[in-house]
């Protein structure tokens, strides 16, 4: 059962900071809190990962379920009805065709790493295969299609959220937010499967998943409003975006909300060919966003992608988990257990 709500509206600093090994959420080193501790424990419990293998236990979680979370596969494959925008994609369209396996470190592409991340998600049973965004490289019909037939041939449930890239045409003309909502319907519409585009929530076994599109970097009041029902719903929820939230002593391009985000710090918009990043910073209702979700007492942990590098930040008790870029064939594997699981 879904839940939606539709208001009908290089690159990135790369991260040093990877967590191997099992590390628990009351004794991780950095997590910053200032909660109640008593609300928190309603719901949240302890996390852990090892690799790309991510738990995160609940008592408010009655069955265990999978999911695996994908981000920047960054599909290339076009055909002739690109041929018209070929100015906007010839960057992107050679950024990331032949890549370098995350694991093994041999020689693959985004349409292999996909495949095999697809397949992998079908043979161990997946609950959900989540993809947080920048899927493709720009908005190609080839490759839309493409994608959709492969997970239509699995019969594995996804879902899905927008990156930069999914949308972004590279010099078009117009306002990010009106872009985004253009080559959405044109182009990636499908892929929500009748929900959404925006915001959605996926109920997964007794697990709400939140899928939040922070894909220009802002948050929208329709977003932030969507957000606080979830948390109201009391269920446990698990956040996914594209870029993830800014956390303490990352680096501006890394998250969304970062206190110096702006026209002075945004060094990409030329090679991008987009609009630069407003003189005033984020919107007052991007930074409440952030503050919330790091607040919120039911919500067990926070996925992302973007940066092409995993990471784990916690904040105030909350992990954020970003995993590496599926163009390497990178992927999180992530069980939401029951608390008695973790004893």
């Amino acid at each position: 059962m879904n839940t939606y709500s539709d208001p009908r509206t290089s690159r990135r600093a790369f991260l040093q900071s990877t967590a191997l090994g099992v590390v628990a959420a009351p004794f991780l080193a950095g997590c910053h809190s200032n909660g109640s501790r008593t609300a928190k424990a309603m719901t949240r419990g302890s996390f852990s990962i090892d690799g790309n293998q991510a738990r995160l236990f609940s008592p408010a979680v009655t069955a265990p379920l999978k999911i695996m979370v994908v981000g920047d596969t960054h599909l290339f494959l076009d055909d002739v009805r690109g041929e018209p925008f070929q100015e906007f994609s010839g960057r992107m369209s050679r950024a990331y065709n032949q890549t370098k396996h995350f694991e093994t470190k041999a020689a693959t592409n985004p349409q292999q790493s996909f495949e095999r991340t697809l397949a992998l998600a079908q043979r161990t049973q997946v609950d959900l295969f989540a993809m947080v965004g920048d899927v493709f490289s720009f908005p190609s019909e080839a490759a839309i299609e493409w994608a959709l037939a492969k997970l239509k041939e699995s019969g594995v449930r996804f879902c899905y959220i927008a990156g930069n890239h999914d949308w972004h045409y590279e010099g078009m003309d117009g306002p990010e937010v009106a872009l985004r909502a253009e080559w959405t319907e044109k182009r990636l519409r499908p892929l929500y499967q009748g929900n959404p585009s925006l915001m959605a929530a996926y109920d997964v076994q007794g697990v709400r998943f939140v899928a939040i599109d922070d894909s220009t970097y802002e948050i929208l009041p329709e977003q932030l409003a969507f957000f606080r029902e979830q948390v109201a719903s009391g269920r446990p929820l698990v956040l996914l975006m594209h870029i993830p939230l800014y956390a303490p002593g990352r680096p501006v391009g890394f998250g969304c909300g970062h206190p110096e985000w702006g026209a002075k710090t945004d060094k990409n918009w030329l090679v991008e060919r987009r609009p630069k990043w407003p003189e005033s910073g984020h919107s007052a209702t991007t930074i409440a966003f952030r503050e919330e979700v790091f607040r919120a007492p039911n919500l067990l942990g926070v996925f992302s992608g973007h940066t092409h590098r995993m990471s784990i930040d916690c904040v105030n008790g909350i992990p954020q988990i970003v995993t590496e870029a599926n163009a390497t064939g990178a992927h999180l594997n992530v069980e939401v257990l029951p608390a008695a699981a973790s004893a």
